[in-house]
């Protein structure tokens, strides 16, 4: 796994898992710091015995530079959280869009949903929005020009889109779905304002601390929340039947180690 800071990723503890039950003697994942400017230089000096990369913050959309195949879903949002080794190089996915759907389970079909942020996890709420049957979707972000930036992503992936600032973010919350992807304690003011509806759904991409402000909240009001421990874990099942070619992957081992590991 790249990225930085990384030290506190669960990611290993959950790949580990998956390969420790599918017998897999040999196989090891392992967290590495690593910079965007250091992101070329690093995948051009591992060897064949590499299989994959998981990529975290802030790595999402330089990954694409280093690829030499982009898959389809990866293109449209303009970020990939996965490098797969293929013959010649480096296959691209992003597979949080995938790993969303999944952790939302049921959404009515024709849903409404707001994306809190405007980075790369916002890039692949966008397309899970689209994913999932959802009649638009609204990203509200701190900076008018991030949001601009995601308008292209809504376009590829085919779903109405529209961009609000920080100040509407909690009269937005009022969404069928609510997708948060901002940084650590940048939507706890939101808890003490949104008036949540129990139909919402509040997906909280973070999971350290849990629950967040913003979820107690939502929880209080009867919402059903998803939290980022959910979307780790599926969109980590994901990468590790792409690294290894098995499927399916061994969920219940490798969710019952990422819950230990919480504990």
């Amino acid at each position: 796994m790249l990225g930085k800071p990384v030290a506190h990723s669960l990611s290993p503890v959950i790949h580990n898992a998956g390969y420790a039950a599918a017998g897999l003697a040999g196989w090891s994942y392992t967290a590495v710091e690593c910079a965007e400017s250091e992101l070329a230089g690093v995948v051009a000096g591992l060897g064949p015995e590499w299989a994959g990369l998981s990529l975290t913050m802030p790595l999402k959309e330089v990954a694409l530079s280093v690829a030499t195949q982009v898959t389809p879903v990866a293109a449209a949002v303009g970020a990939a959280n996965t490098l797969v080794r293929v013959t010649g190089g480096w296959r691209a996915d992003n597979t949080d869009i995938p790993g969303m759907v999944d952790a939302l389970g049921d959404v009515p079909g024709g849903a409404s949903f707001t994306v809190l942020g405007a980075g790369g996890t916002a890039r692949a709420a966008i397309a899970a929005a689209a994913q999932a049957g959802a009649a638009r979707v609204t990203v509200v972000a701190r900076r008018p020009e991030a949001v601009a930036e995601l308008r292209p992503v809504a376009e590829a992936v085919g779903i109405p889109f529209a961009g609000a600032g920080w100040a509407d973010a909690a009269a937005h919350a009022a969404a069928d779905v609510v997708i948060s992807t901002v940084p650590k304690g940048v939507a706890d003011p939101l808890a003490a304002e949104v008036a949540w509806r129990p139909s919402t759904v509040l997906f909280d991409a973070l999971y350290d601390p849990w629950p967040t402000p913003l979820a107690a909240a939502a929880a209080a009001a009867g919402c059903r929340v998803v939290s980022g421990l959910d979307l780790l874990l599926a969109q980590a099942i994901s990468q590790w039947e792409q690294f290894t070619g098995v499927t399916p992957a061994p969920r219940p081992a490798m969710q019952a180690a990422l819950l230990a590991a919480r504990s």
